[in-house]
């Protein structure tokens, strides 16, 4: 099962993932991480930038979860815009070695063939950060998703398009489609570790950690996977029926033993 681990907020969470990244490169200085985007990785991002100071990350490499169909790369929102301004400036990391999934219309047919062959050239991901979105989507997977599915286009549901609009000026300028790696894809990652926070979370989280496994809700796949880390505050994690005994393996994990 999963390692739930429930701290008081988003920062604190910030923090513990960004020491076990920071332990990742020490030991592999080409490590590759595989970065999600929105608001609820950005204390990953925040809390890396003190710790990365005399961490050699030159050779650091990254692979984004997902994209945009159609929309130019160097709009705001687009995410390799947002991988550049909130990860890779911020972290002094290689621009060449941070790739996002071609969303452009003139290759779209070959871009997720493409996207998986370079994720295997690269040697796989070390490190994957995920968040969840309130119908229980990771990447852009949507319910329905096959958990053997590898990087592709996907329509995106109104919930979704609703969800991002806050980064657009109205929802009618959020794309219908987007280019995401599959859940195939994500759980081939050595480990996984998804955030959530806020009540709004609650029920997709516990139906992701204690549900079943089903199509319906994507992020159960995290279920199939032997390394998974879910990192939540109090809020996110007011659903789960096992709350208590995650807090008790928490403050009685070994000294030695990394997440």
């Amino acid at each position: 099962m999963a390692e739930v681990v429930i701290v008081s907020d988003a920062s604190v969470a910030g923090g513990v993932v960004a020491d076990e990244i920071v332990r990742v490169v020490r030991s592999r200085p080409d490590a590759v991480l595989g970065l999600a985007t929105g608001s609820t990785p950005l204390p990953v991002y925040e809390a890396l930038r003190p710790r990365l100071g005399g961490v050699d990350v030159s050779r650091m490499r990254g692979f984004a979860l997902d994209e945009y169909v159609g929309l130019d790369p160097s709009h705001p929102q687009s995410y390799r815009s947002v991988i550049a301004r909130e990860v890779v400036e911020p972290l002094g990391l290689d621009p060449a070695r941070i790739r996002t999934p071609d969303g452009s219309l003139e290759g779209i047919a070959h871009a997720g063939e493409d996207y998986e062959a370079a994720i295997e050239a690269a040697g796989g991901v070390d490190l994957q950060i995920l968040g969840i979105g309130t119908d229980g989507h990771i990447g852009f997977n949507e319910p329905g998703s096959s958990f053997a599915s590898l990087t592709r286009v996907k329509t995106l549901t109104r919930q979704t398009r609703e969800d991002n609009a806050r980064f657009f000026d109205r929802i009618d300028d959020v794309p219908m489609h987007c280019i995401t790696q599959g859940l195939g894809t994500i759980l081939r990652a050595r480990h996984l570790v998804l955030l959530a926070f806020g009540a709004g979370k609650a029920e997709a989280v516990a139906g992701a950690v204690e549900g079943p496994v089903t199509a319906s809700l994507p992020g159960s796949a995290i279920q199939l996977h032997p390394h998974v880390t879910v990192l939540v505050d109090e809020d996110a994690a007011s659903g789960l029926r096992d709350a208590d005994y995650y807090r008790y393996t928490w403050n009685n994990k070994p000294a030695w033993q990394t997440i």
